[in-house]
């Protein structure tokens, strides 16, 4: 079945643009990036920014990222995918990431969620700060507080 990615969620004044790989069931169902129960996405962008994301209704939590200026996007446009692993995805078309970059003029950084999306990085020619994060998925079984360790590079570009 072919999957396509939402929206970009970014302004002119988001400095960190975080990318996914695509969206996976329950986001698709939900019409809403991370909706999974299990993925820590929302805990770890709440943990950084101190605010409890998960608490929030969907739309509120989207404005709250880009108040602290953190934008979301996918790497991949569309792709055919049975289930929600990023190892299933098939017939891949990416997103034109550097097209949207030209449009973010306060960006500082680039930070891939996962590995999957990291692999997108060859395409970018974005020539700033880029950090590859653990992935938030469930499928990623690293602890909570190891991913968190790595998420907080994000602050160093918020600032």
């Amino acid at each position: 079945m072919l999957k396509r990615c939402f929206p970009p969620v970014t302004d002119r004044e988001t400095r960190v643009l975080i990318l996914g790989s695509l969206p996976g069931e329950a986001s698709l169902a939900a019409a809403q990036y991370y909706a999974h129960p299990q993925n820590q996405f929302w805990r770890l962008a709440g943990a950084l920014i101190g605010v409890d994301l998960p608490g929030l209704a969907y739309p509120d939590r989207l404005a709250c990222l880009q108040r602290h200026h953190i934008g979301l996007w996918d790497v991949v446009g569309q792709a055919r995918r049975a289930g929600s692993l990023d190892t299933a995805l098939r017939d891949v078309a990416f997103n034109d990431l550097d097209h949207l970059i030209a449009g973010l003029p306060a960006l500082r950084a680039v930070a891939f969620n996962g590995k999957t999306a990291a692999r997108a990085r060859r395409q970018l020619r974005w020539d700033g700060a880029v950090l590859e994060l653990p992935s938030s998925s469930p499928a990623f079984t690293l602890a909570f507080a190891a991913k968190l360790a790595a998420w907080r590079g994000i602050l160093t570009f918020l600032g």
